[in-house]
């Protein structure tokens, strides 16, 4: 196959394009303009794998975008590209804009003249459903719980794009959904919940298992001479996806097209899977028998106390679960954190 992976060499799609590297009958094309820390890192880590074509490229770009897709004409396109932090659409909601919508409608419009049969998986988010204020919480001590959603939250809960990253990310996740309506187009969306794992090099505002992970280690070795920070009480939960349960998901998309496309699915870990900050604190403690000094701050606007992922829809259709437990990933994590 001939693969294109926008965002190529991001945390997701640097794992993505790993896996693609190990068939050597598939040609790999990466578009990646190293926004996130650590993508020259995955580069330079990348290259040393296998062959393939790069391009230093803003996706907002549209002319090249479609000269490059049309020259390739990609039998898929995993489309990571994007920003993805909460705090920058805050503070600059044009840039999140740009990337996320233009860049996205780049993507899909030149597909639909130049390429009409490629496959597009879209890395879409759980934050298109809003701060879910509206479900109702019961609070442990750990975590908070929705009694009404125990397997997750399904994809038939209302969208509400609340946050410049919410509409963003909404905005782009109903267009690669309306293309294979109108256009015919091969498309699936993917909601994520949280994915964590090797090559993510995580910030205060990006990947919390990572960084916290990250924290977590230097407590161990005494170089974390401040406490850290924490948004809201700690008791909120998400479902956490390791990555090579995420990069099975992805491919496995591809030889399930027939039967996906023009679908959205909520991904995560499951219920099975899930953490809140405190649970991740205790587990991390234990784990390098440290301890973690941390001081809380205001709740993050449009912040979810709750998102677990309902992955009943995409098992049922295509037999994907998660394989990786939350207690074997983080250990994972911790060990790449450590040797890195």
């Amino acid at each position: 196959m001939k693969i294109l992976i926008t965002g190529g060499c991001g945390f997701l799609g640097s794992n993505l394009a790993e896996e693609a590297l190990l068939k050597s009958e598939n040609e790999l094309f990466i578009i990646d303009n190293f926004y996130r820390e650590g993508s020259r890192e995955n580069l330079k880590w990348l290259k040393s794998k296998g062959k393939f074509k790069f391009y230093n490229l803003d996706i907002t770009a549209k002319s090249r975008v479609e000269k490059i897709i049309r020259n390739i004409n990609p039998d898929v396109v995993f489309h990571l590209a994007g920003q993805v932090a909460m705090t920058t659409s805050i503070n600059d909601p044009q840039l999140d804009f740009e990337v996320n919508v233009l860049g996205t409608f780049n993507i899909l419009d030149s597909v639909r003249k130049y390429s009409p049969e490629s496959i597009v998986v879209y890395s879409s988010t759980n934050k298109v459903y809003g701060d879910l204020k509206w479900l109702e919480y019961r609070e442990s001590e750990k975590r908070y719980i929705v009694p009404a959603y125990l397997n997750g939250l399904p994809e038939n809960i209302p969208l509400d794009f609340s946050s410049p990253y919410g509409c963003s990310k909404g905005a782009a996740d109903q267009y690669v959904l309306d293309f294979s309506k109108t256009y015919g187009l091969k498309t699936v969306v993917f909601r994520h919940s949280s994915i964590y794992g090797e090559r993510q090099f995580s910030t205060y505002d990006q990947g919390w298992i990572g960084w916290f992970c990250q924290k977590a280690a230097e407590a161990k070795r005494g170089a974390l001479k401040d406490p850290f920070t924490i948004s809201g009480d700690g008791k909120q939960v998400r479902d956490v996806l390791y990555a090579e349960d995420a990069v099975k998901l992805y491919f496995l998309a591809v030889g399930s097209i027939d039967i996906i496309k023009g679908n959205v699915f909520n991904i995560g870990g499951s219920m099975e899977n899930s953490l809140s900050l405190l649970e991740l604190f205790d587990l991390l403690e234990k784990e390098l028998d440290c301890k973690l000094n941390y001081t809380k701050i205001p709740w993050r606007k449009s912040d979810q106390k709750f998102f677990v992922a309902d992955i009943t829809k995409y098992k049922s259709i295509t037999g994907w679960y998660p394989r990786i437990s939350k207690i074997d990933g983080i250990r994972n994590m911790l060990a790449w954190i450590k040797h890195r």
